[in-house]
């Protein structure tokens, strides 16, 4: 076992298409958007939250929506570590260094749009 595997996790998550049902930036950035959950998106999150997970929403939605996208956040129940916004559509790269053992120390997990993060187990 690495000591690794005793540490708290991170996880960085998408919100759009991930936690909540995907929609056209248009539709998102009207002040009363209402958010819709994906299946199993509170009970994940609270599953991280529970084992100590350091939990980082990361969107493409612009930083001049952050209050609108923190309240739409809360009033769904998604709570959070931390928040990137601005994170532009093209495609995304985790960089990271293995350990001095050789032991991995990032991944990445792509789901289909819309599915959820339900079934996700780490």
């Amino acid at each position: 076992m690495n000591y690794l595997d005793n540490r708290p996790k991170t996880i960085i998550c998408d919100i759009d298409g991930t936690l909540i049902e995907h929609d056209l930036p248009a539709i998102t950035s009207h002040p009363d958007y209402n958010m819709r959950l994906l299946p199993g998106t509170l009970e994940k999150i609270s599953d991280w939250d529970k084992k100590g997970y350091n939990i980082i929403l990361l969107t493409g939605r612009r930083e001049s929506s952050r209050k609108q996208t923190e309240e739409q956040l809360s009033k769904v129940g998604i709570f959070y570590d931390q928040l990137i916004m601005g994170v532009g559509g093209g495609k995304r790269y985790l960089i990271n260094d293995l350990k001095p053992d050789g032991d991995t120390a990032a991944y990445s997990i792509n789901l289909i749009r819309n599915a959820g993060i339900g079934n996700i187990d780490l």
